[in-house]
């Protein structure tokens, strides 16, 4: 005898149970570090779905950062925060940051590959599609991810947020294979209009996807509520709520039509 009912009581129950599930994963990169990611996955998806990367802000792998990969969890990604810094470190002082954030880039082919062994530890977890894969960074983060772009990870996107623009390794045609979408305050006063203008020159003579989004009068760090707790400390940063919001849903639209449904 059949019990309909009964059976969509318990799908509602299991669906009513169901939340995004959060893990700290220790791994490590190809120096020895120990480095320290956080994990999260929506657990009433039952398949794989695909993976994306969130690199932290210059200030290392803190609760923002931890946030936004729940944020990346409940719109159904398997995402992982990974550490650049190692040993899972954060500081909330910009001299200690900037001795972090230099520290992590004085080697490119250390940064390279700590950020490789992320993407393998997402790669790794049961619940994350490895052949559907994007990354996403924020101000430091974000300089991060346009290098990888550059260098030719095989990535399906990549987003930044507010992340330094130049570089001193210009993407060549056909070595990137992700698709591009670069979110930028236009009050931002430590990207100049010069490297915005460059950056989007060296993109279009790459022959990239890219795309490009200016947002009016937000500073840089503008969709993290803190910016303006950290603006007390003389650095020229600011939360911006709607063009937090506004990056956001661009960055939604991003990874759907990036992760169309085969």
């Amino acid at each position: 005898m059949r019990y309909p009912l009964l059976g969509l009581l318990l799908t509602c129950s299991a669906l009513a149970h169901a939340e995004v599930q959060t893990r700290e994963l220790s791994y490590q990169a190809p120096d020895g570090t120990r480095l320290v990611g956080y994990f999260a996955y929506d657990d009433a998806i039952a398949q794989p779905r695909p993976g994306v990367v969130v690199v932290h802000e210059w200030w290392g792998l803190n609760d923002y950062a931890k946030r936004r990969a729940r944020d990346l969890a409940e719109l159904g990604y398997s995402a992982l925060a990974i550490d650049m810094y190692g040993e899972g470190k954060h500081t909330a002082h910009p001299k200690d940051a900037m001795g972090f954030m230099q520290e992590a880039t004085a080697s490119a082919d250390a940064a390279r590959a700590r950020f490789l062994a992320g993407v393998e530890l997402l790669k790794a977890q049961p619940q994350t599609d490895s052949e559907r894969l994007a990354a996403v960074g924020y101000c430091f983060g974000g300089r991060v991810v346009l290098e990888m772009a550059r260098q030719g990870v095989p990535l399906d996107g990549v987003v930044s947020f507010h992340g330094a623009l130049g570089t001193q390794n210009p993407a060549q045609p056909g070595v990137v294979k992700a698709r591009v979408l670069v979110e930028h305050g236009a009050a931002d006063s430590m990207v100049s209009a010069e490297q915005a203008a460059a950056l989007t020159q060296e993109m279009v003579a790459a022959g990239v996807d890219f795309q490009f989004v200016s947002h009016p009068g937000a500073k840089h760090g503008f969709t993290n509520p803190g910016a303006d707790e950290f603006a007390k400390q003389g650095l020229d940063v600011g939360y911006q709520k709607e063009a937090d919001r506004r990056s956001w849903e661009n960055m939604k639209r991003f990874l759907g039509e990036t992760f169309t449904p085969r």
